[in-house]
C-alpha cells in the first residue's frame, strides 16, 4: 500500500475506533472540510467541533472501504459503506429514535506533506431521510 493509501486507511481506522484525536492528528491546520451537501469549513478545530455534533446525534463504522490514490500521492478517493445509527436529532433533520441505516458513501482527500488537507465526503442524503423516516 502506498503512503497515500496508508494514510486514509489510517484514518479511516480511527474512524471506526472513535478515535477522534487521532484522526484530527492526520488533518492538516488548514484543513478544507466539504460537508454533504453543505458549506465547507476550515481549520482543524472546524473538524473538531464537527466530529463533536457527529458523536453526539450518530453512531457510525464505515464497511468495505476501498481506496484509490493517484501517482503524485497528492490525490486519494475512498468509497465505502456507512452503516450507522441516528442516536439524538441533528438541527434540521427528521426526529431521531435511534433509527437504523445503512448506505454507501464516498470521500475525496487533498494530501500535503503527509497529511490530509481537503476532505470532501459524499452520500445519497435522500437515501439516508428515507431510512429513517420509515
Amino acid at each position: 500500500m502506498n503512503r497515500a493509501a496508508e494514510l486514509i486507511r489510517r484514518y479511516y481506522d480511527a474512524f471506526n475506533h472513535g478515535d477522534w484525536s487521532t484522526m484530527l492528528s492526520f488533518l492538516t491546520d488548514d484543513v478544507a472540510h466539504d460537508i454533504n451537501q453543505g458549506a465547507r469549513e476550515t481549520g482543524r478545530e472546524a473538524f473538531r467541533a464537527f466530529l463533536g455534533r457527529m458523536n453526539r446525534c450518530y453512531r457510525e463504522r464505515l464497511e468495505d472501504i476501498v481506496i484509490l490514490t493517484d501517482a503524485s500521492g497528492r490525490r486519494a478517493a475512498a468509497e465505502y459503506v456507512v452503516v450507522g445509527e441516528y442516536l439524538a436529532t441533528d438541527e434540521g433533520l427528521p426526529p431521531a429514535r435511534g433509527q437504523g441505516y445503512r448506505l454507501p458513501g464516498g470521500a475525496f482527500f487533498d494530501l500535503r506533506e503527509d497529511k490530509i488537507a481537503r476532505v470532501s465526503n459524499y452520500y445519497n442524503l435522500e437515501n439516508w431521510l428515507r431510512q429513517v423516516s420509515a
